[in-house]
């Protein structure tokens, strides 16, 4: 999945948590926010004025439209793994952003699992070497 793509999939999927993400998916949303992020950091301190630390008005608004689709593709990412959304929930536990971290970077299930189908169709195993 090419990174337009992806972000397109996680605004059309704004609040699914069905199904699976691959890896693709998910890194190519969290580049866009990060990317977007501190671009629209750089036009608050050079619009309104605000600091970086401070945090600023579209860069707020940004991070508020873009928090479900963040939850819900890493939902989809976690379930890729076999794992349930609400894993999401260890990241509040100091050693449990590393355990998520993993989670996030391995590789999904191979074929259909409890979550649904692999997101690369059919003949997934064959295509799984591709997408590594």
């Amino acid at each position: 999945m090419d990174f337009v793509t992806a972000v397109k999939t996680c605004f059309a999927k704004y609040v699914d948590w069905h199904g699976r993400a691959l890896r693709s998916e998910f890194w190519w949303w969290t580049l866009f926010t990060f990317i977007a992020s501190i671009l629209l950091s750089i036009l608050d301190a050079v619009i309104f004025g605000y600091s970086f630390e401070s945090g600023g008005i579209l860069d707020t608004l940004f991070s508020l439209a873009t928090l479900l689709p963040t939850i819900f593709v890493t939902t989809r990412r976690l379930h890729d793994v076999g794992r349930s959304g609400w894993w999401q929930l260890i990241v509040f536990t100091i050693i449990g952003i590393f355990v998520l971290l993993y989670w996030l970077i391995i590789e999904g299930d191979q074929g259909d699992n409890d979550y649904g189908p692999h997101p690369l169709g059919a003949g997934s195993e064959d295509l799984g070497e591709v997408f590594r």
